[in-house]
Order: structure tokens, then C-alpha cells, then sequence
């Protein structure tokens, strides 16, 4: 028993030391099964993402961190409800967490639920370049319709791209488009926004068009192919709207992925 909830809770969205970031990844897939390999994969994914990192440790109902020797096979007896709990290293000064989750609602007008696989990974200035590689593992290994990465207080934004009924009519924010809720979506293959990256599997991809070589060619400059898909990166350096050329390319994208805005 080591340490309180309330350091935990205070992770997201501070530095935790001079040039690190908080990266936020969230992977939409099939819901998990009873006896489900892929979080576990997931796990080993993330961990094989990012040098020496190792997620075995967890938190107790009080808040304390407690320590998980045998994680594997604990998690293996700890998956329910189609998610997994809770697993985190022990650095102060780079905390990673991952966790999944069953979310009832469907990606589109009456899909069926799907797992959310969520991940917080504060970076020394170095480690951006990893972000890259723990998207494609965890989203390949959760056999993910779409996902994203994205720098944290960037949801922020999105949340004010969505419009709900009864909303008093308002522009969102930066002058984005404004986004169709999933209930309203008739493909759960279509991801609802776009983030700084970008995981579309073969069919999310196909959904909306891409690649188009004679449209995306900027974009293929920095897009991976996967096994199952592609990691769509928007600009070099991690998406900040305050940038003007950041604006610029997440306006171009949504103009060339009409689909994604519920257009």
C-alpha cells in the first residue's frame, strides 16, 4: 500500500517534469469476451511501445496503489463485464495508465456495445515519438474499429463540437465543424472526430475513402500502414490549435473526411 488516490487523480493535464506531456489514447472495439485474449495483448502492447515500462501495479477500493506480482495471470482472473481494471506503472514522474471498459451505447444508430481501452502516458520530451507506436499496438491488438491519440485537454474541444438536442444553436470552438452524435451515425465504422492521430482499421478506412492518392498525399507523408489498418498522423508535432498551420490541417481533414462530421 503505497500512495493516495488524490495523486492519481491530479495526473491528468500537468507536467509532471520540465517539457513532459499527457497523452490521451482511447481505442473503440468488439466487445471484449469471457475469456478474451485481447487485453491482455493490450497490455503487452503498450509495454512494448514504451522502453521499460511495466504496468503491474493497480489500486485498492481506499486508493492506495497496491502491487500486482503476478500480473498476467491476475489479470486473466479479473476481466468482467467486457473490460479489465485498472494497471499503472509507479513513476511520479512519468505515470502511464491503462484500463477497459464496456460502453452500453453503440458506435452508430443501434450497434451493439463495445470496449473502450483508455490510456494516459505522460512523456519526457523524447517519448513523443512513441505515442505513435502504443496507438497501432493497442488498437491492433484490441482488434479496434477506430481510435485516436491526442494531447490531453484536446476533448475539451471536441465535447463542444458535439450537438446535442436542445442546445442553444452555438459555433464550436476554432471554427470546427460540428459533429454528429453516434446515436445519429448510421455506420460504426465512421470515427466520430479526429484527434492528432489517428487509428482507421481496413474497414473505418474504406468507410471513408482513404487512402485517395491523388487527395492524400500530404497525409500519406505521415500515415503508417498496419496489420489491420492505418495510423493517420494530422501534423509533425503533437496538434495544438493555437498554431495556426495545427488549424489549418485539422480544418483541411475534416473538409476531406466530410463523413467523420456526420455530413
Amino acid at each position: 500500500m503505497k500512495t493516495p488516490r488524490s495523486r492519481w487523480s491530479s495526473w491528468t493535464g500537468v507536467e509532471m517534469v520540465p517539457g513532459s506531456r499527457t497523452f490521451i489514447i482511447i481505442v473503440h472495439a468488439p466487445a471484449f469476451t469471457d475469456h478474451d485474449d485481447r487485453p491482455l495483448s493490450v497490455v503487452h502492447a503498450l509495454e512494448r511501445a514504451l522502453p521499460d515500462l511495466r504496468l503491474d501495479w493497480t489500486m485498492s477500493e481506499k486508493g492506495d496503489l497496491v502491487a500486482v506480482p503476478q500480473r498476467d495471470q491476475w489479470l486473466a482472473t479479473h476481466l468482467k463485464n467486457g473490460g479489465f481494471p485498472f494497471l499503472c506503472n509507479d513513476d511520479d514522474a512519468c505515470p502511464i495508465t491503462m484500463a477497459g471498459m464496456v460502453n452500453p451505447a453503440g458506435l452508430s444508430a443501434g450497434s451493439p456495445p463495445h470496449s473502450e481501452i483508455h490510456a494516459d502516458l505522460t512523456l519526457g520530451p523524447t517519448g513523443t515519438t512513441r505515442v505513435v507506436q502504443a496507438l497501432a499496438g493497442i488498437a491492433e491488438a484490441s482488434r479496434a474499429v477506430w481510435g485516436h491519440a491526442t494531447p490531453s485537454g484536446y476533448g475539451g474541444i471536441v465535447a463542444q463540437q458535439f450537438r446535442h438536442p436542445g442546445d442553444v444553436p452555438r459555433d464550436p470552438p476554432y471554427g470546427l465543424p460540428s459533429l454528429a452524435l453516434p446515436w445519429n451515425r448510421s455506420t460504426p465504422d465512421v470515427p466520430h472526430f479526429l484527434g492528432w492521430l489517428n487509428y482507421w482499421s481496413d474497414a473505418a478506412a474504406k468507410a471513408l475513402g482513404f487512402p485517395d492518392p491523388s487527395r492524400d498525399s500530404d497525409l500519406l507523408s505521415r500515415t503508417q500502414r498496419t496489420e489491420g489498418g492505418w495510423v493517420v498522423q494530422l501534423t509533425e508535432a503533437p496538434l495544438d490549435l493555437a498554431t495556426p498551420e495545427h488549424l489549418d490541417s485539422l480544418k483541411k481533414a475534416y473538409e476531406r473526411f466530410p463523413r467523420i462530421s456526420g455530413r
